[in-house]
């Protein structure tokens, strides 16, 4: 007699890839101390933005394409072109014609449709915002756990993100007077490893080991809490070890759909088969996403096609990029951010001898940092990478002994004025005193205390040879190898503002949402060192014995520098500080100008009250505006206002023993400028998905995030004031053009090396130029290694991959 063979139970392992799939489709959140600028579309940079697109769209119905109207706009002033339309037309697999572009541009395009999940047909069954609940729940629950010292009582700890739901859930009633029945008890059954979890949902869900992009949507519809559980595992990945955060997230919210699932069944199963189906079929974007992908790449188009004709324009050869004879009056080192291109213009039309660099703001020393009266350290370098040094305050035991006395002090009262059986006493008898204080801000009388912090020293000091190779390495990346100025001034930046929970976003995002200042220190503090500066000689950099290297802090918001001239002796350089002092001084008188034009209701005279005034919600515009990465030597750029848009890296290729640098610059820097672009991209884009919402709404939970009000998820990404002024976008959401001055063999070298990266610019996430040495962009890399000539008024069309 033949025998049927039994199905093979479901094992948990079988559902490992699709869960790690998931996870790595969901981008990380940096806490709010630390908040750094990160790509919402990491893992779908193998995929181009109209297959991206078409994939969050059925997942979570939202566009992440501009309004047409944004395009019609742009084409109705001349922004946009027919040649830009025709261009990206031919680069596509979309057979319209020109006319047919413009046409849609006065259509409205509806919402993509969303797959929906148990929660969304349980909500349509039953009238009941299922949906929403499981939000608030979940929401509930992570605030506590994850909680980085904002609560008074806090969670337990010492057990996985899973198992303390479990415990939690189980006395949480708030589900089953909702309606959902016997979830406490639902709970108490659940298998008590999430994995498992997982599995047993796949068995009463009916998707078996074939999910599809249901565990991706699961976790987008998670907002925040996921992006943070990711931020957790992508540090603890990053230090060798794990973190099961976003897998306990994901058996959550399986979780709550079992259950409604179990209770609706008989009525949503059809329509449940139906999302399933969907979940599994290819994703093939459909007509409107493609034209979105069209119109995106002709406002890009059009971007590079000014930014090429900018870059062209005729200058008088006042410099060469390999050195000039006569000594500058100073050098200048700042960070490549876009707001430092509007400074160092400023600076150096203060004198014809000033020079000014860029170069990544924690100048290339990889800082885990410990501040006076602190025992966190932070890491003052790119989320990407992993500190190299140690540092800490240069303080006796006894200032930090003081200093610590203080801040407990703080804390303490801080604790007080929140505590329930407090905080009327509290109101009562400081009640006039705080209103004062809010009095003087929202008249902005209240003033600016300048940071001075204590001297940073490295711990475990490396040896000479060690720090020999540190300078050298730091000193060919910047280019500077030879005809150093008497001052050579290392100029982090940071920013001023206050009550703006999201102030760390506006730091230095090269020093990990940190100010620059402890790198800047510290690598002047390293050039200073004779026995350094003797080593650097043997390797053929001379650096002049009368030559001093300063630390300085650009604050972005204010546009004034602070200057460390107390970490070193200064005797011999004091009329050349006070020339240096007065130029800053005039170059932040002009920058703030500048800056004021694009600032709402903004003078030049007002930049530095608006970023102590508690009531401001848009102290300076952060990176907003960012659209093209330029490394080049600065003979190429100097001179041309770049208007804050472009991140400008000092790169010499002549220099570039087997191209280095050009690949340091490639696979760090310009992954950084990504992120950030990309990052104001999906704010101003989709700012429901990827952005942070209204400022006036933040409620800040945790210490790590912000919400919109008082529930919902937690909110990841820029508030909308940093991307509108209230009438129009302050930020269009371009992708970034990265334009390189180096032969194209060098970079296809470095681009086969890096996949990840080569993916980048061959999926269109970033668009790649070369540029040559009379400014001009002459080719634009086409994908796949190759390349195809570019100008000013147009690329020359050829039919390559699909647009977008």
């Amino acid at each position: 007699m033949d025998h049927i063979s039994a199905p093979v139970p479901l094992q948990a392992a079988d559902l490992a890839p699709a869960i790690r799939a998931a996870i790595d489709a969901i981008p990380p959140a940096w806490p709010l101390a630390a908040t750094v600028a990160v790509n919402p579309f990491l893992g779908q940079t193998d995929h181009r933005l109209t297959a991206t697109a078409e994939q969050i769209g059925r997942l979570t119905g939202a566009s992440i394409a501009m309004p047409r109207r944004w395009y019609g706009a742009k084409l109705a002033d001349g922004t946009i072109t027919e040649a830009d339309l025709a261009d990206a037309l031919s680069e596509s697999a979309l057979a319209i014609p020109v006319q047919a572009l413009k046409q849609a541009v006065l259509e409205d395009v509806a919402a993509p449709a969303a797959i929906p999940t148990v929660a969304d047909l349980a909500r349509d069954i039953s009238g009941l915002d299922w949906p929403r609940l499981v939000e608030d729940r979940i929401g509930a629950f992570a605030a506590g756990h994850f909680d980085e010292g904002q609560a008074l009582w806090t969670a337990p700890r010492g057990q996985s993100l899973y198992a303390a739901w479990r415990i939690y859930a189980r006395h949480d009633l708030t589900p089953e007077i909702a309606g959902l029945q016997g979830f406490a008890q639902t709970v108490a059954d659940l298998p008590r490893t999430s994995i498992r979890a997982i599995a047993v949902a796949a068995e009463t869900l009916g998707f078996g080991r074939k999910p599809g992009s249901y565990f991706h949507q699961l976790l987008l519809g998670l907002g925040g809490w996921a992006q943070y559980a990711r931020h957790r595992l992508w540090t603890a990945e990053l230090a060798g070890e794990t973190d099961e955060s976003l897998g306990d997230l994901l058996a959550i919210r399986l979780a709550f759909e079992e259950a409604l699932f179990r209770q609706y069944a008989p009525a949503i199963a059809p329509a449940w088969q139906a999302a399933l189906a969907a979940h599994r079929a290819p994703v093939v974007a459909g007509l409107d996403r493609q034209i979105d992908a069209v119109l995106q790449v002709a406002a890009e188009r059009s971007e590079q096609r000014r930014l090429a004709k900018l870059l062209a324009q005729t200058r008088l050869p006042a410099r060469t990029p390999d050195g000039e004879s006569a000594r500058p009056a100073v050098q200048a080192a700042f960070c490549i951010d876009v707001r430092s291109e509007v400074f160092r213009r400023a600076l150096e039309s203060a004198d014809p001898g000033i020079r000014t660099l860029g170069f990544a703001g924690f100048f290339g020393l990889g800082a885990s940092h410990r501040d006076q009266a602190s025992d966190l350290a932070e890491h003052r370098l790119p989320v990407l990478l992993k500190p190299g040094l140690f540092s800490c305050a240069e303080v006796s035991a006894a200032e930090d002994r003081e200093a610590r006395i203080q801040s407990r002090a703080v804390r303490a009262f801080g604790r007080f004025k929140q505590a329930a059986v407090s905080s009327f006493a509290f109101v009562e008898a400081m009640g006039p005193v705080y209103g004062a204080k809010l009095l003087a801000g929202s008249l902005r009388l209240s003033s600016a205390k300048a940071r001075h912090a204590a001297k940073p020293q490295l711990v475990d000091k490396p040896g000479l040879p060690q720090k020999i190779a540190m300078a050298s390495t730091v000193l060919r990346a910047m280019s500077l190898t030879q005809n150093f100025a008497r001052i050579v001034l290392l100029c982090g930046h940071g920013a001023s503002v206050t009550n703006n929970p999201l102030a760390s976003a506006l730091q230095c995002g090269a020093c990990g949402g940190h100010a620059g200042d402890v790198n800047a220190r510290l690598l002047a503090s390293l050039l200073n060192e004779t026995e350094v500066r003797e080593g650097l000689a043997a390797q053929g950099i001379t650096v002049p014995d009368d030559t001093l290297f300063l630390a300085g802090l650009h604050d972005t918001t204010t546009d004034a520098v602070t200057v460390y001239e107390g970490d070193v002796d200064t005797a011999f350089h004091a009329d050349d500080l006070t020339r240096l002092t007065n130029w800053l001084a005039a170059a932040g008188k002009l920058a703030r100008a500048e800056r004021a034009i694009r600032l709402p209701n903004a003078t030049g005279g007002s930049i530095a009250v608006r970023s102590r005034d508690w009531a401001e919600v848009r102290p300076e515009w952060g990176l907003a505006g960012c659209s093209a990465f330029i490394a080049a030597p600065r003979a190429r750029t100097a001179g041309l206002s770049l208007d804050g848009r472009s991140f400008l890296h000092d790169y010499v290729w002549r220099q570039d023993e087997g191209f280095r640098v050009l690949e340091l610059i490639l696979t760090a820097p310009v992954v950084v400028a990504s992120w950030i672009s990309l990052q104001y991209f999906g704010s101003a884009a989709a700012p429901s998905l990827f952005g942070s919402g209204n400022k006036l709404l933040h409620n800040v939970v945790g210490g790590i995030g912000v919400l919109e009000g008082n529930g919902g998820v937690l909110r990841a990404g820029l508030a909308w004031q940093s991307v509108h002024d209230g009438e129009r976008f302050s930020h269009d959401p371009l992708r970034l053009s990265v334009i390189i001055e180096a032969p194209g063999e060098a970079i296809n070298a470095i681009l086969a090396r890096h996949p990840q990266v080569k993916a980048l610019f061959d999926n269109g996430w970033l668009s790649l130029f070369i540029l040559d040495e009379a400014g001009r962009m002459t080719e634009r890399y086409a994908g796949d290694l190759a390349w195809v000539p570019f100008a000013a008024e147009g690329a020359t069309p050829c039919r390559l991959k699909a647009a977008g």
